[in-house]
C-alpha cells in the first residue's frame, strides 16, 4: 500500500512542484495540500497521513505550532520539515517536539524521495547542509544529563551513539553483530529507561549529551 503524504506549504508554486516530485514515486500518494497549519490539522483529522512535508514559515499557524499540535494528537504521524537556511532557529525548536527530519527546499528531487522513505522507516533525516548548521547549534544548547542514563549498559550506550549518527536498525545490527530484532528490543528498553518517546528524541538526546564521537 502506498504511503499517504500531506504537503503543507503556503507558496502555491512550491507546493505544486513538491507534489509533482512526490507523485512520480508509485509508493507514495499525496492525500492533500494545505497552505497553513490550520488547514493541515483539519486534513490530518480527515485523512491521517503517514507523513507530512511541512514548511516552517506560514500565515495563520506556522510550522513550529503545527508540529506541537500534530505530535501531541497523532504522535505516529511522521513530519519532514522543509527548511531554508533562514529557518534554522525555528526549525531547531521543532526538534524537541519530535519532528522526524529536515530537508532543504533546494534539495534534489531524488534526495527528497529518499528522505521521505527514510522518515517513514523511522530514521531521523538531516540533510547534510542542514546538519552542518544545526548540530553545532544543538551542541551549544547543552542539557543536564538524565540521572537514569547511568542504568544503561555499555551495549545500550553503543546503540544510543549509533542512533544519534542516523544509523538504521539494520546498520546498527551489522556494526554490533546483533540481530535486527535484538536491536529493536534494546531501543525499546532504552526509550523506557530514558523516558523518551521515539528514536528521534533518542537521536537528539545523543547529540545534546555529547554521546557521539
Amino acid at each position: 500500500m502506498a504511503a499517504k503524504i500531506l504537503i503543507v506549504e503556503d507558496q502555491l508554486i512550491v507546493r505544486k512542484g513538491i507534489r509533482m516530485i512526490v507523485e512520480q514515486n508509485p509508493e507514495l500518494v499525496v492525500i492533500g495540500e494545505a497552505m497553513n497549519g490550520v488547514e493541515a490539522i483539519k486534513l490530518v483529522e480527515q485523512e491521517l497521513p503517514d507523513l507530512i512535508l511541512l514548511d516552517i514559515r506560514m500565515p495563520e499557524m506556522d510550522g513550529v505550532a503545527t508540529v506541537k499540535v500534530v505530535k501531541e494528537r497523532w504522535p505516529e504521524v511522521k513530519i519532514l520539515v522543509l527548511t531554508t537556511f533562514n529557518d534554522d532557529g525555528a526549525a531547531l525548536e521543532t526538534l524537541k517536539d519530535g519532528v522526524n527530519g529536515f530537508m532543504l527546499k533546494t534539495a534534489e528531487p531524488e534526495k527528497l524521495i529518499q528522505s521521505i522513505h527514510s522518515c517513514l522507516s523511522g530514521v531521523l533525516v538531516l540533510h547534510e547542509e542542514v546538519a552542518a548548521r544545526m548540530v553545532p547549534m544543538l551542541s551549544e544548547r547543552k542539557v543536564e544529563k538524565q540521572t537514569n542514563e547511568g542504568t544503561l549498559t555499555e551495549r545500550e550506550m553503543d546503540i544510543v551513539r549509533l542512533v544519534g549518527t542516523g544509523k538504521t536498525n539494520k546498520e546498527i545490527a551489522q556494526q554490533l553483530y546483533l540481530s535486527v530484532g535484538t536491536v529493536k528490543n534494546h531501543i525499546t528498553n532504552i526509550l523506557q529507561q530514558l523516558d523518551l518517546r521515539d528514536r528521534t528524541q533518542l537521536a537528539i538526546y545523543a547529540v545534546k549529551n555529547d554521546l557521539i564521537d
